[in-house]
Protein backbone atom coordinates (compact mmCIF):
# COMPACT_ATOMS: atom_id res chain seq x y z
CA UNK A 1 0.00 0.00 0.00
CA UNK A 2 1.94 3.39 -0.89
CA UNK A 3 4.66 2.67 -2.51
CA UNK A 4 7.21 4.57 -3.07
CA UNK A 5 7.71 6.01 -6.41
CA UNK A 6 11.01 8.22 -5.18
CA UNK A 7 12.64 10.45 -2.93
CA UNK A 8 14.07 13.82 -3.16
CA UNK A 9 16.56 15.84 -0.23
CA UNK A 10 15.59 18.99 0.20
CA UNK A 11 17.47 19.95 3.49
CA UNK A 12 20.10 18.72 5.77
CA UNK A 13 21.52 19.71 9.50
CA UNK A 14 23.24 17.90 11.97
CA UNK A 15 21.25 15.08 12.56
CA UNK A 16 18.08 15.47 10.27
CA UNK A 17 17.38 14.96 6.89
CA UNK A 18 14.35 16.72 5.33
CA UNK A 19 13.14 14.76 2.30
CA UNK A 20 9.92 14.97 -0.25
CA UNK A 21 8.75 11.74 -1.02
CA UNK A 22 6.62 10.59 -3.86
CA UNK A 23 4.24 7.59 -2.88
CA UNK A 24 1.62 6.04 -5.59
CA UNK A 25 -1.99 5.85 -4.10
CA UNK A 26 -4.28 2.85 -3.88
CA UNK A 27 -6.47 4.78 -7.25
CA UNK A 28 -3.58 5.01 -9.01
CA UNK A 29 -2.95 9.00 -8.46
CA UNK A 30 0.25 9.85 -6.19
CA UNK A 31 1.32 11.73 -3.75
CA UNK A 32 3.70 14.59 -1.89
CA UNK A 33 4.76 14.08 1.52
CA UNK A 34 7.89 16.34 3.28
CA UNK A 35 9.72 13.48 5.66
CA UNK A 36 11.94 14.55 8.32
CA UNK A 37 14.69 11.89 8.81
CA UNK A 38 15.68 11.42 12.48
CA UNK A 39 18.68 8.61 14.00
CA UNK A 40 15.89 7.98 16.89
CA UNK A 41 16.15 8.67 20.35
CA UNK A 42 16.38 6.77 23.69
CA UNK A 43 14.23 8.31 26.99
CA UNK A 44 15.50 7.16 30.42
CA UNK A 45 12.63 7.28 33.32
CA UNK A 46 14.62 7.51 36.47
CA UNK A 47 13.37 5.71 39.51
CA UNK A 48 15.04 5.50 42.95
CA UNK A 49 12.43 3.33 44.47
CA UNK A 50 10.47 6.13 46.14
CA UNK A 51 10.86 9.67 43.25
CA UNK A 52 10.62 9.76 39.68
CA UNK A 53 13.24 12.17 38.73
CA UNK A 54 12.73 15.13 36.48
CA UNK A 55 14.57 17.95 34.13
CA UNK A 56 12.92 20.79 33.29
CA UNK A 57 14.91 22.61 30.59
CA UNK A 58 14.13 25.20 27.85
CA UNK A 59 13.01 23.99 24.48
CA UNK A 60 13.21 26.26 22.53
CA UNK A 61 10.67 25.25 19.63
CA UNK A 62 8.16 25.85 22.14
CA UNK A 63 9.75 29.09 23.79
CA UNK A 64 9.33 27.63 27.37
CA UNK A 65 10.68 25.36 29.74
CA UNK A 66 9.59 21.46 29.78
CA UNK A 67 9.31 19.21 32.32
CA UNK A 68 10.28 15.89 31.38
CA UNK A 69 12.78 12.60 31.71
CA UNK A 70 16.16 12.35 30.54
CA UNK A 71 16.13 12.03 26.86
CA UNK A 72 18.48 12.06 23.84
CA UNK A 73 18.93 11.67 20.42
CA UNK A 74 21.12 8.08 18.70
CA UNK A 75 24.13 10.67 17.79
CA UNK A 76 26.98 7.87 18.31
CA UNK A 77 27.97 5.57 15.59
CA UNK A 78 27.61 2.09 16.80
CA UNK A 79 26.39 3.48 19.91
CA UNK A 80 23.72 0.69 22.11
CA UNK A 81 20.79 1.39 23.47
CA UNK A 82 21.53 1.17 25.99
CA UNK A 83 24.33 2.72 26.36
CA UNK A 84 23.05 5.80 24.70
CA UNK A 85 20.21 5.66 27.60
CA UNK A 86 22.72 5.72 30.23
CA UNK A 87 25.16 8.42 28.30
CA UNK A 88 21.72 11.23 28.58
CA UNK A 89 21.41 9.92 32.15
CA UNK A 90 24.78 10.78 33.28
CA UNK A 91 24.89 13.83 30.55
CA UNK A 92 21.43 14.89 32.25
CA UNK A 93 21.19 14.35 35.32
CA UNK A 94 24.42 13.08 36.97
CA UNK A 95 22.80 10.00 37.26
CA UNK A 96 24.37 6.23 36.76
CA UNK A 97 21.62 3.27 36.88
CA UNK A 98 22.67 -0.48 38.08
CA UNK A 99 19.58 -1.41 35.76
CA UNK A 100 17.97 -0.79 32.89
CA UNK A 101 14.89 -1.97 31.12
CA UNK A 102 13.57 -1.69 27.97
CA UNK A 103 9.96 -0.70 28.08
CA UNK A 104 8.76 0.32 25.12
CA UNK A 105 9.07 1.77 21.80
CA UNK A 106 7.19 4.90 20.49
CA UNK A 107 6.71 6.87 17.20
CA UNK A 108 6.46 10.31 18.84
CA UNK A 109 5.20 12.02 15.54
CA UNK A 110 4.37 9.37 12.86
CA UNK A 111 3.08 12.03 10.24
CA UNK A 112 5.82 14.10 9.65
CA UNK A 113 9.49 12.09 10.90
CA UNK A 114 10.25 8.54 11.30
CA UNK A 115 12.03 9.31 14.42
CA UNK A 116 11.80 6.08 16.95
CA UNK A 117 11.88 6.62 20.75
CA UNK A 118 13.44 3.78 22.72
CA UNK A 119 12.03 4.21 26.37
CA UNK A 120 13.62 2.73 29.44
CA UNK A 121 13.42 2.23 33.18
CA UNK A 122 16.44 3.19 35.23
CA UNK A 123 16.34 1.71 38.82
CA UNK A 124 19.52 1.31 41.36
CA UNK A 125 20.50 5.15 40.74
CA UNK A 126 24.18 6.38 41.94
CA UNK A 127 24.93 10.36 41.50
CA UNK A 128 27.91 10.67 39.43
CA UNK A 129 28.44 14.17 38.77
CA UNK A 130 26.52 16.42 35.93
CA UNK A 131 28.02 16.78 32.51
CA UNK A 132 25.33 18.94 31.10
CA UNK A 133 25.78 19.48 27.22
CA UNK A 134 25.10 22.87 25.85
CA UNK A 135 23.46 25.91 27.39
CA UNK A 136 19.75 24.51 28.21
CA UNK A 137 20.78 21.43 29.68
CA UNK A 138 23.47 23.41 31.83
CA UNK A 139 20.79 26.31 33.04
CA UNK A 140 18.21 23.07 33.63
CA UNK A 141 16.48 22.40 37.29
CA UNK A 142 16.21 18.99 38.32
CA UNK A 143 13.49 17.63 40.47
CA UNK A 144 12.87 14.45 42.29
CA UNK A 145 8.75 13.58 42.49
CA UNK A 146 7.06 10.98 44.42
CA UNK A 147 4.53 8.78 42.94
CA UNK A 148 1.74 10.85 44.36
CA UNK A 149 3.40 14.16 42.81
CA UNK A 150 3.53 12.50 39.41
CA UNK A 151 -0.07 11.60 39.31
CA UNK A 152 -0.88 15.54 40.34
CA UNK A 153 1.21 16.63 37.79
CA UNK A 154 -0.15 14.44 35.38
CA UNK A 155 -3.51 15.60 36.02
CA UNK A 156 -2.90 19.13 36.53
CA UNK A 157 -1.27 18.71 32.59
CA UNK A 158 2.18 20.08 33.75
CA UNK A 159 3.87 16.89 31.94
CA UNK A 160 3.42 18.10 27.99
CA UNK A 161 6.11 16.16 26.33
CA UNK A 162 5.05 13.30 24.90
CA UNK A 163 7.73 10.59 25.32
CA UNK A 164 7.81 11.60 29.02
CA UNK A 165 3.92 10.79 28.86
CA UNK A 166 4.82 7.29 27.46
CA UNK A 167 7.84 7.11 29.57
CA UNK A 168 6.05 7.40 32.44
CA UNK A 169 3.03 5.51 31.82
CA UNK A 170 4.93 2.29 30.74
CA UNK A 171 6.92 2.58 33.81
CA UNK A 172 3.73 2.76 36.28
CA UNK A 173 2.60 -0.20 33.98
CA UNK A 174 5.86 -1.76 34.64
CA UNK A 175 5.93 -0.77 38.44
CA UNK A 176 2.59 -1.82 39.21
CA UNK A 177 2.69 -5.61 38.53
Amino acid sequence: MFPLLGTRRVARSSFLTLERTYRLTPGGGWTRRDVVRHPGSVIVVPWDGERFHFIRQFRAPVGRPVLEVPAGKLDVDGEALEDAALRELAEEMGLGAARLTHLHSALPSPGFTDEVSHIYLAEGLTPLGANPQGAEEAAAEHLALTLREVHDALGAGEIDDATTLVGLYAALARLQR
